[in-house]
């Protein structure tokens, strides 16, 4: 499906790049993604509907055929996709063919300026149609499509092609650039641009809850290891009886979750709450005493990014207890404004669940100082803003080059 974000008056005034040029911020700028409707991926959504530039987003359909308005670019009708496998024949055309024309067809449609692909395989997908019709492309990856084995290991020679000819590579934390630069990435257009969240939407609470309720949002999965923040939590539970764990999140790590706490004997004081909508994780930060994330390199390693819901927590005036892993010591500083532990290290995980638990007071000090740091340095405006640079400096330098 396509989503036009229109221009406001505001957003419709030009401005000036680094290199001096003028350019209208109303330029068409094509984005794609790998899929629609994914609730852990409404960020993507937020970030393109505020970047100042006239922005299609299309999504890939099913058997990974790019779509406008949910249908297909190129017919799939039985005759015209017959003629395509046909010419793709004859011609020996390779195997992303019709993949390559369906993204040429969508540029020259929506007279992109500029093609920015969410996650590496989309910037793989995308290239060689931006080739073909010169049009610059900002790749920015995300977390799994940097780190994991299978990924890199099907998209070896395709990445190095990408960080060949892509005119920018945006990571969204240091440890995911350093991976990039070693993948093969040009360190010199390999940035920085790390996520940020609407401070104005997310307000902090006016007093942290008595309850001592500690809230963990995330999937599932491996590298957000739930069955460690549960591990972590019975032993603090010893301790602070009263304690509550509420998880928000869906996953195949549900099920033996919930079997591991009812193991441990702390089911009655953990609600594992399923997958919920913003509105609803919005209301649970505003009950909780913490945040808790116990992130770390999965088996197959899969890493994070910078964790968005770290972010939205320490908007809320929470304090953050998680480990270091890829972008999250940039986010938390341990001891002003949540604290940091190493990956699988429950039992200091335990130690500072017992403290905010037992300590309101220092909660609320440690909450206050992680609002104020979210809201100077990762307000998603400034993460927009930069984005739109980097965009709008690889428009320009890409127009330079033309012959």
């Amino acid at each position: 499906m396509c989503h036009k974000f229109p221009v406001s008056e505001l957003q419709s005034a030009s401005i000036i790049s680094s290199a001096g040029q003028r350019h209208s911020l109303s330029s068409p700028l094509t984005i794609v993604q790998p899929r629609e409707n994914v609730l852990t991926e409404t960020f993507l959504r937020a970030q393109a509907s505020r970047l100042p530039a006239d922005a299609t987003v299309v999504y890939t359909g099913p058997n990974g055929v790019p779509c406008v308005d949910g249908t297909p670019v190129l017919s799939q009708a039985t005759i015209p996709r017959t003629m395509r496998r046909l010419a793709q024949s004859i011609l020996k055309r390779d195997s992303q063919w019709d993949t390559t024309a369906a993204y040429m067809a969508i540029l020259r449609r929506t007279k992109a300026q500029a093609v920015l692909a969410q996650y590496g395989p989309m910037g793989v997908a995308a290239l060689p149609a931006c080739k073909k019709l010169n049009v610059p492309l900002i790749v920015q990856f995300h977390g799994a499509d940097a780190s994991k084995h299978d990924i890199l290991a099907t998209y070896r020679d395709s990445y190095r092609e990408l960080f060949a000819k892509a005119d920018a590579v945006v990571a969204v934390s240091s440890a995911m650039r350093e991976r990039l630069i070693r993948l093969g990435a040009d360190k010199h257009k390999t940035i920085l641009n790390i996520y940020g969240v609407d401070t104005e939407a997310i307000r902090p609470q006016e007093n942290l809850p008595s309850s001592p309720t500690l809230l963990s949002v995330g999937r599932f999965v491996e590298k957000k290891a739930p069955y460690l923040t549960l591990m972590a939590f019975a032993r603090a539970h010893r301790q602070v009886p009263e304690g509550r764990l509420r998880m928000i999140g869906d996953g195949v790590l549900l099920g033996p979750c919930i079997d591991l706490a009812k193991a441990l004997g702390i089911e009655p004081s953990v609600d594992f709450l399923g997958s919920q909508p913003n509105d609803v994780v919005t209301k649970e930060l505003a009950q909780a005493r913490a945040f808790v994330q116990h992130s770390i390199e999965a088996s197959d390693g899969d890493c994070e990014g910078t964790p968005l819901a770290i972010l939205e927590a320490g908007a809320a005036g929470l304090p953050v207890i998680a480990t270091r892993h890829a972008g999250i010591p940039e986010v938390v500083v341990d001891g002003q404004t949540g604290f940091l532990v190493a990956e699988k290290d429950i039992d200091a995980m335990s130690r500072h669940m017992v403290n905010l638990l037992s300590d309101r007071d220092q909660a609320a000090k440690i909450g206050k100082a992680a609002r104020e740091r979210i809201e100077a340095e990762f307000d998603v405006r400034v993460s927009v803003s930069n984005l739109w640079s980097i965009i709008e400096r690889c428009m320009h330098s890409h127009v330079n080059r033309r012959p």
